[in-house]
This record gives structure tokens, C-alpha cells and sequence, in this order.
């Protein structure tokens, strides 16, 4: 076997597993926030398209009781320090893995804010797994070529609503690799 070979079969396979690239994806797909969905502990629908089109969106799936949930910190300091550059970070709390959110919607927002002093704009309870998966989830799942497989797993989006990385939930919001490709897009 010639050795380009090899490689793109370790990559292919590393890649299937989720441990391939730390969010290298390709910008590809139509609009990721062409949906409507509610914010948390409100009945009111937001049009993400149009509440946040022509911005630089990061997409995470967030839980208030799993290792990560420190993330909100980091999460939280990126929206602060790029938010009138153009950022926002979106939060969309889920239950999916470990039931490491089983609270309401309103303890939920509660813990939000009084725990990490949360402003980003937070989402209803959404699952994210593949297989019962929101729309939104689906539709970004599928351009980045994989699923959450935990909490805190970041997807970034250009100005045009379209994929450009995604972030293993491992990866830190203060990490070089996710400031980097933000402030690229910036």
C-alpha cells in the first residue's frame, strides 16, 4: 500500500471516529439558520436567520451538570470580547448524553446566569443525537459530518449561515484553534 494511501485511510477512519480534525469542515451547505426556534424559558420564536444573519454564529449544545459546563465561562468571554465585531454565540441546553441537564427551562436559565453570568442568547431544550436529532442539529450534523457525541460540541458558521469548522467538545472557547478561526471570520 503506497503511503498517500495509508494516510487517507488513518484520516478517513479518524475522521469517522470524531478525532480527525479539530473542526477543519469545509464551508459547504445551504443557510444553517434558515429555522425558527423558541428561547429558553419563553414562548417567544426567533427566526435565526434573521435575528442573527450576516454575523458569525457559534452553535453549542450546552448542559449545566457534565464536566464541560465550565465552558459557559469561556463561552461567555469569547461572546464579550467578538460580540461587536460581529460574533454571537447561540446556547441551546440538551439533555441527550449523561441526562446532565434535567432541569426546566427556567433552572436552566437560573443557573445560566447566576453560576457564569450568562448574556449570549440561550435556546429551548433541544436533542441533538443522531437519530432524534432537532432540525438545526440535523442540518449541521450533516454539513460538518458528524453529531455531537457530548455536550459542548461548537459549530462556527461564516457571515453567509454556512458551516466553516466544528469544534470537539473537548476543544476550549479560549482555545487557539477556535479564536483563531473566529477572529478569521471577523
Amino acid at each position: 500500500m503506497k503511503p498517500v494511501q495509508f494516510r487517507v485511510t488513518v484520516l478517513t477512519l479518524l475522521t469517522f471516529l470524531g478525532l480527525g480534525r479539530a473542526g477543519a469542515a469545509p464551508a459547504t451547505g445551504a443557510d444553517l439558520l434558515d429555522h425558527q426556534v423558541r428561547r429558553l424559558g419563553s414562548d417567544e420564536l426567533v427566526n435565526l436567520r434573521q435575528a442573527y444573519g450576516g454575523k458569525v454564529v457559534l452553535i453549542v449544545n450546552t448542559a449545566s451538570k457534565c464536566a464541560f459546563t465550565g465552558q459557559y465561562e469561556g463561552l461567555e468571554a469569547l461572546y464579550a470580547k467578538y460580540r461587536e465585531r460581529g460574533l454571537v454565540v447561540l446556547g441551546f441546553p440538551s439533555n441527550d448524553f449523561g441526562g446532565q441537564e434535567p432541569g426546566t427551562e427556567k433552572q436552566i436559565q437560573d443557573f445560566c446566569r447566576l453560576t457564569y453570568s450568562v448574556r449570549f442568547p440561550m435556546f429551548a431544550k433541544t436533542s441533538v443525537k443522531k437519530g432524534q436529532a432537532d432540525p438545526l442539529f440535523e442540518g449541521l450534523a450533516e454539513a460538518a459530518g458528524r453529531y455531537p457525541k457530548w455536550n459542548f460540541h461548537k459549530y462556527l458558521l461564516g457571515r453567509d449561515g454556512r458551516l466553516v469548522n466544528d469544534f470537539l467538545s473537548w476543544t476550549s472557547p479560549d482555545s487557539d484553534s477556535v479564536t483563531a478561526a473566529i477572529e478569521k471570520l471577523l
